[in-house]
């Protein structure tokens, strides 16, 4: 069996593990060899210093120690090896583990869209806009008709009006005299056209008001 069929017990009949346990696995590992890197370099470093203090001293302990060490060199290039292919099947594990919650994120997104569309149709989405935009015209309709009332003197002339006016305030002024005694022709003309030129400008300043106050309630 090989080292990942042992690590990850790849037997025929058992159930693979999951893409997080895989990965934690590896990080296991991982974790494992690279002390066993810290113990080899430590042990090289060991045999290196024991060839250094027998030297040609004591040749036969120098060179079993020089040969050791080429062993630890060897073990350590082939956990550099496996450390290297385990780091890049890591790797590959994660990101196939990133894109699958992507996938599964993005189609549970799509299903609850159907669901929510699910009881909506377009034609009757814009049909249903149709109503509210006639809606929203008949109401406009009805607040122009409300803020421009008909019947309440249209029809009316202003001049008439004023020159009923100034007959009335000429009527109201001859009983006054006729209680006094006082003669007509003592007394001073009535400024008509001053008047007539007041109460003008008097009803432009009302006109100008409901025109505003139409204005406010459209």
């Amino acid at each position: 069996m090989s080292i990942f069929g042992k690590i990850f017990g790849g037997g025929k009949n058992e159930k693979a593990p999951t893409t997080g346990e895989a990965i934690q696995k590896l990080r296991d590992t991982e974790e494992m060899l690279v002390k066993k890197q810290d113990f080899l370099e430590k042990k090289i470093q060991s045999e290196i210093s024991i060839a250094k203090q027998n030297g040609t001293k004591n040749k036969r302990v120098a060179l079993q120690a020089l040969k050791r060490k080429k062993r630890y060199d060897k073990q350590l290039q082939q956990i550099d090896g496996t450390l290297s292919t385990i780091e890049m099947q890591r790797e590959a594990l994660e990101s196939a583990n990133t894109n699958t919650n992507v996938l599964e994120t993005m189609s549970n997104a799509a299903k609850a869209l159907k669901a929510a569309h699910k009881h909506m149709n377009v034609d009757e989405v814009h049909d249903m806009m149709d109503d509210i935009a006639e809606q929203q015209d008949v109401a406009r309709e009805i607040s122009d008709a409300i803020s421009n009332p008909v019947g309440f003197g249209e029809d009316m002339d202003e001049d008439d009006l004023l020159a009923e006016l100034e007959e009335l305030e000429q009527e109201e002024l001859d009983e006054k005299l006729l209680n006094t005694g006082e003669s007509v022709a003592e007394l001073p003309e009535v400024p008509t056209g001053n008047l007539a030129r007041v109460e003008r400008k008097k009803k432009e300043e009302e006109d100008d008001e409901m025109a505003e106050l139409a204005a406010w309630a459209s």
